[in-house]
């Protein structure tokens, strides 16, 4: 019986010893860990290991190097970057490989002081392996590492850096990448009518790591991936944050419904943690149709077909319930998505889903998670664990000449063809050019319409951007030296660097979310501002990118204008006209030394805002929603003219048809609109709520949220509402004002920003009538009308006839002609858009014996001089 148990045993051992358990650790069949530089290995304890050895043997003999050691203590944490491999001209590494296997390949670039003339950072060359292109035009300011999944198409696998200046690396890893990693029978292609031509074959092409996301969780460094890989936290990318919950768990199941996924796809610190919806019972409530998205953007070079890896781990929610919706780029990628039917409803089971999709011309590709149509109220949410985007098809690598020294016909061929199509499209466009300036031409020397005989406080030409003609022909025949937007606003690092003097602290004006703000002087002599955008701030590349879109697409005499932008270096810099005076804020609180506003001054501020604000809303072929009104992003400059600034967060408005743009909340707290805030509905009465608690702040001259102040007090919104509907606004008003206000004036101010804090956007006035009203108020601070603050402008029949003056809707719309191109610069620099008034034919005889007249009222209305 003893030797029946036994054996029995014995056959069990080896039955389970057959057996794949996820948990094993991953072992390449081949590896090459390269310590360049360097005579001796340096071993890196991971798990499992990696011994870096010295790389020489690996060189073939044709190469010529240098080895290279730090003359100074490494920042890095790694001492593999404390030596390092330089060539001068173009040399190899070969490796000895399984051909049809494939293999990561890692190279490591950390530039570092030397003994040597040259300096590494200024290093730039090309690194192939085999028939494919790895790196073109490469440099490394700062330690980075470059990852390829490719299949090794021949042995040895040979590895070139090649340059005619300098080339270096510090260290180089190739291993045999486990046969599940990827796998093209999984891949989804975006959109479903596919990406021009189906991908397959995905090793064979060759894939570059663009990003490798820990979502919601914290840094992943080699010592805990047993492909030595490393997750950066999602923070920069993720565009969602005050609306989301990071979660954590400690189980996490491998293999369920597929043997394929293992840690080696992503270890358990990715898949333990996960962001997803901060959905409330309030919110349910209030709107079990509530729609929500969790979203993620990333830049990502144009047009090249992405490789993009979610990962999933439900650990949070019902496995039979949780359905939602996934987004890539701009398509629908995988409709009601319920993550219990790829695991078997296994909880805290871990899979992943693979897209490809086509990248378009805006260098970013947003990935989102939205709700579902299958998602009940109770249960309506989302998460994701981790993310993985990739480019995928690596350049292949010709040699210049076959065997017999000639050039080889499959790219004769194609050259050729080439050429004469280029040729004939250069004269094509050539004559092109030619007609439309003989148009322009003709169309400039036609003499100007003359302006239309009644007054109309919008210009024809207010519709027009940046972009149309009119104000290029205007930059061309005036030679203005004003900042014209449309054209070179690309700014070279050497220019910004002049500036500001190489970004002296001295020059500091101010700082914000996205970085700080410097006072420079270009080289011909124009005062800007220049933000630069500073590694780990709270906005990134969406916002910087926002921005330049939007304000290389309008101007206004009330927006602050773009000078231009940088990019050179993965700087992020914007550069603007310089508003001498500062943000508003400073002149209300904060600031003793700076002078007191007096009550029309603030007033004049506030139309200028407001103006501003209405053109974003109508001024433009789309309306923009600006979503950070606040006293710190009103600007002044001379004579305390008013401008909008900072539209990083800013979005386009909704369609034709719809009511609002769905979105994450973002904004500024205390300013927020809590219908956005509760139902992530968005659109201009958004704007409109924040103006209206900015509007508080210029009346009160003091901090949207004191928490110096208790109680009531604490909230300027809620204190100053109390206050108004008991008839005591003058009580908070700003000490240095007292009795420096008009009590009519007073009372259509408080009214106004009482309207705009309406609970919902539907009770919110439009911008537009907002500007008339704080207009009105101008007038009634600047005359000694006897009337009523809730009367309107034609109401009072003993001063002016009720048909006399008529106010026009907010919404009236007005013809402009497109085909005027010959506005002057000084009309491009008038372009506001003002309180809409008519008056009657009758309005010359009603008044004449009158002794106040209707121009005498609204004088300030009409006359542009005024502000």
């Amino acid at each position: 019986m003893e030797h029946f148990l036994f054996a029995f045993s014995l056959l069990l051992l080896l039955l389970l010893s057959t057996l794949h358990f996820p948990s094993s650790a991953f072992s390449p069949n081949i590896s090459y860990f390269l310590n360049c530089g360097s005579s001796s290995t340096i071993t890196l304890l991971d798990s499992p290991s990696r011994p870096f050895v010295p790389d020489d043997t690996f060189l073939t003999s044709s190469s010529t190097s240098l080895p290279l050691t730090s003359s100074s203590s490494s920042s890095s944490s790694s001492s593999i970057y404390d030596t390092a491999r330089a060539f001068t001209t173009s040399a190899s590494y070969n490796f000895k490989v399984t051909t049809q296997a494939t293999y990561i390949v890692r190279l490591h670039f950390s530039p570092f002081p030397t003994q040597s003339p040259r300096n590494l950072s200024d290093a730039r060359f090309n690194v192939s392996i085999s028939d494919m292109l790895l790196l073109a035009d490469f440099s490394a300011a700062s330690t980075v590492v470059k990852e390829f999944l490719l299949r090794a198409n021949a042995d040895p696998l040979t590895l070139t850096f090649a340059t005619s200046t300098l080339a270096f690396v510090n260290a180089i890893e190739v291993f045999t990448a486990p046969p599940t990693l990827i796998d093209t029978a999984t891949l989804t292609n975006v959109p479903a009518s596919g990406t021009g031509n189906p991908v397959s074959q995905l090793p064979q092409q060759g894939l570059e790591t663009l990003y490798r996301v820990n979502v919601g969780g914290p840094l992943v460094t080699p010592e805990n991936d047993t492909l030595w890989r490393t997750w950066a936290p999602d923070d920069d990318n993720f565009l969602s944050g005050s609306l989301s919950f990071v979660n954590r768990t400690d189980t996490v199941k491998y293999g369920v419904d597929n043997p394929g996924r293992t840690r080696e796809i992503a270890p358990e610190s990715v898949y333990n943690t996960a962001r997803t919806m901060a959905v409330t019972q309030d919110l349910i409530d209030s709107n079990p149709d509530f729609r929500f998205n969790l979203t993620w953007s990333f830049r990502v070079p144009p047009r090249e077909t992405l490789f993009v890896r979610m990962h999933f781990c439900n650990f949070l929610f019902s496995d039979a319930t949780l359905y939602f919706d996934v987004y890539v780029g701009q398509y629908s990628a995988y409709p009601d998505l319920q993550p219990g039917g790829m695991t078997d409803m296994t909880p805290a089971a871990a899979f992943y889903m693979d897209f490809a999709v086509v990248s378009d011309d805006s260098k970013l590709i947003n990935v989102s998670l939205g709700r579902s149509r299958k998602s009940q109220p109770s249960n309506a949410n989302a998460l994701l664990n981790g993310l993985e985007i990739m480019k995928l098809g690596l350049t292949p690598q010709f040699n210049s000449k076959d065997e017999n020294n000639h050039i080889p016909i499959k790219i004769v061929v194609p050259s050729v063809v080439g050429g004469v199509v280029l040729i004939v499209m250069s004269i094509a466009i050539f004559f092109f050019v030619s007609r439309r300036r003989r148009q322009r031409s003709k169309r400039a020397a036609k003499p100007k319409p003359s302006p239309p005989s009644s007054w109309s406080p919008y210009r024809r030409y207010a519709g027009n951007s940046a972009f149309s003609q009119s104000t290029k022909s205007s930059d061309r025949n005036t030679g203005s030296t004003s900042p014209r937007v449309n054209l070179h606003l690309l700014i070279s690092l050497e220019e910004v660097l002049y500036a500001t003097h190489d970004f002296s602290e001295k020059l500091i004006i101010g700082s914000g979310g996205f970085g700080k703000v410097y006072k420079g002087v270009l080289k011909d002599g124009r005062e800007v501002a220049i933000k630069r955008g500073m590694r780990g701030s709270r906005q990134g590349y969406p916002e910087f990118q926002r921005e330049i879109e939007i304000l290389s697409k309008i101007r206004h005499r009330h927006l602050v204008s773009l000078i231009g932008y940088c990019e050179d270096r993965s700087e992020m810099i914007l550069v603007y006209e310089y508003m001498e005076k500062g943000p508003l804020k400073n002149y209300l609180y904060g600031s003793p030394d700076l002078p007191c506003l007096s009550w029309k001054q603030r007033l004049e501020i506030c139309i200028g805002a407001a103006r501003g604000l209405h053109y974003l809303h109508t001024g433009y072929s789309h309306n923009i929603i600006h979503r950070d009104i606040k006293s710190t992003n009103i600007l002044l400059g001379e004579g305390y003219l008013a401008k909008v600034a900072d539209f990083g967060l800013s979005r386009v408005g909704p369609s034709i048809g719809e009511t609002h743009v769905s979105t994450a909340v973002k904004g500024t707290f205390g300013y927020l609109d809590p219908e956005y805030f509760k139902v992530l509905k968005l659109t201009d009465k958004s704007d409109v709520y924040s103006f209206g608690v900015m509007l508080l702040e210029v009346l009160c001259a003091r901090p949207v949220i004191d928490q110096e102040l208790a109680g009531e007090q604490l909230n300027l919104t809620e204190w100053a509402l109390i206050c108004y509907r008991k008839g005591q606004l003058e009580k908070i008003i700003d000490p240095r004002l007292v009795g420096k206000i008009n009590a009519n004036s007073l009372r259509k101010f408080g009214e106004t920003a009482e309207k705009c804090l309406a609970d919902y956007g539907i009770d919110r006035p439009s911008i537009g009538d907002v500007l008339w009203n704080l207009e009105y108020a101008l007038q009634l601070q600047e005359t000694q009308l006897k009337r009523e603050a809730f009367e309107d402008s034609g109401a009072v029949e003993t001063q002016l006839p009720v048909n006399a003056v008529r106010r026009l809707p907010s919404n009236v719309a007005l013809d402009v002609d497109d085909d005027d191109d010959d506005v002057d610069e000084d009309d491009v620099e008038e372009v506001e858009t003002e309180s809409v008034t008519r008056t009657t034919d009758e309005l010359q005889s009603s008044v004449t014996t009158s002794t106040t007249s209707s121009t005498a009222v609204f004088s300030q209305l009409i006359n542009n001089d005024g502000r």
